[in-house]
């Protein structure tokens, strides 16, 4: 193994952390497989756009609205335990759609539901998964350990989404959720095989009033985390629709089938596993990365939107999947390491508010947009959003830099270089 791969996988050597690792590639997996099964269940439905949009919209919803108090619990409770409660949770909608679909009862309005319970576990499984990062590995292999997760994460975004073509084509959209529920398995399995003394654990956060507000408090006082999650905010609306606006530009823009949204999902996702990779190598993250990567990501994303060709499309995708996976670890590794550890939870719960919780909005709107315009339009409007928020970013950090270097001494704040 050459010395740049051994850099990139060096969180691997930790068992709690190879355990995790193992169980998410699975359950990762799974979800996806599910997540293209829901979107072609509700075209096959509706022939929509927009309820589409809507679908992934309230998937997403809980975390905008009850994010910040996962987090709390997270930061209340040891997170390995309140994991293995939101795996075995999440097994329930993923059976429910499986036997409504097999039975051929389904209906718009069912799927809906059900994609709302997953989001309700979601807003407290996602903090607490972020936040657990930190905790199997230490501070010193956050960086490397987040780049991983990403690995892990787009890894998943290639071999989910051409299972489920797969399986779609052989057996239809049932067996993904059955699939998708037997995957949560493998994760509870691995949470309940790591030692719990290895484990770096952050100080429970006591039972107190106003946990959000001093949370919030904290980042606001903190450009190490407020700048981060407003870049982050800014670009996720409108640009990381990739549920939305994918399926429909498969289906309609070039007359696909799963198979070719698959195939768009794939390829994004190989282009992901090599930026992440290269990010877990490099083993660092600054303000400049961040603002860089959210320009090249919008960049190739307004690339693909204008390419006239399926191959062109694809080949766009390759560094938009690089440049977007770039963007968010660095921002994840920011926060992490930023973040006091008894907020951590809580912090995590904000990133997740802005990243995830920023759908609601957004999947709609470029639903609509799609729909009405084309999607090479939702496409565009992300672009514009990941480049102007990015130049901003840099912007502001040069006039931050350049004000306080007048003064009687140069700032020594990272998010003022």
């Amino acid at each position: 193994m050459s010395a740049g791969l051994r850099k990139s996988v060096a969180s691997l050597q930790i068992p709690n952390f190879r355990r995790f690792f193992s169980g998410q590639v699975v359950s990762v997996s799974g979800s996806w497989m599910q997540t293209v099964a829901e979107a072609w269940l509700v075209l096959s439905l509706t022939s929509s756009g927009v309820a589409l949009g809507v679908s992934t919209a309230l998937q997403f919803l809980p975390i905008l609205l009850l994010g910040a108090w996962g987090g709390v619990l997270a930061d209340r409770f040891p997170k390995r335990r309140l994991l293995i409660v939101t795996q075995t949770l999440m097994i329930i909608p993923a059976l429910a759609l499986f036997a409504l679909t097999v039975t051929g009862v389904v209906t718009l309005w069912m799927v809906y539901a059900l994609v709302l319970m997953r989001g309700l576990v979601t807003a407290i499984d996602n903090p607490t998964r972020q936040s657990f990062i930190s905790e199997m590995v230490g501070p010193a292999s956050v960086v490397n350990a987040v780049s991983l997760n990403s690995v892990l994460v787009q890894t998943a975004r290639i071999a989910g989404p051409a299972a489920a073509a797969l399986v779609i084509a052989l057996s239809g959209v049932a067996a993904c959720f059955a699939l998708n529920a037997l995957s949560f398995g493998a994760m509870i399995l691995a949470l309940r095989g790591m030692d719990p003394d290895k484990l770096h654990d952050a100080p429970p956060a006591s039972r107190a009033p106003g946990q959000i507000r001093e949370a919030i408090a904290v980042v606001r006082a903190d450009r190490d985390l407020w700048i981060p999650l407003a870049l982050m905010g800014a670009v996720s609306m409108l640009a990381y629709n990739f549920q939305t606006v994918l399926p429909l530009l498969a289906k309609y823009t070039f007359h696909g089938s799963a198979s070719t949204y698959a195939l768009l999902m794939g390829t994004m996702g190989a282009g992901a596993i090599a930026g992440a990779l290269v990010n877990g190598a490099r083993g660092r993250t600054s303000p400049a990365l961040i603002s860089v990567s959210a320009i090249v990501f919008g960049g190739a994303l307004g690339l693909a939107a204008i390419a006239p060709t399926l191959d062109l499309v694809l080949a766009a995708l390759v560094v938009v999947g690089a440049g977007s996976v770039t963007f968010t670890s660095a921002v994840n590794a920011q926060l992490q390491l930023a973040a006091p550890p008894a907020l951590r939870g809580r912090v995590m719960a904000l990133y997740g508010v802005v990243f995830l919780g920023s759908t609601p909005v957004g999947a709609p709107l470029l639903g609509f947009i799609c729909q009405h315009v084309s999607p090479r339009a939702g496409l565009g409007v992300g672009a514009a959003a990941a480049m102007l928020a990015g130049v901003a970013a840099l912007v502001g950090a040069a006039h931050h830099s350049a004000h306080h270097a007048a003064g009687p001494r140069a700032a020594t704040h990272p998010f003022a270089t």
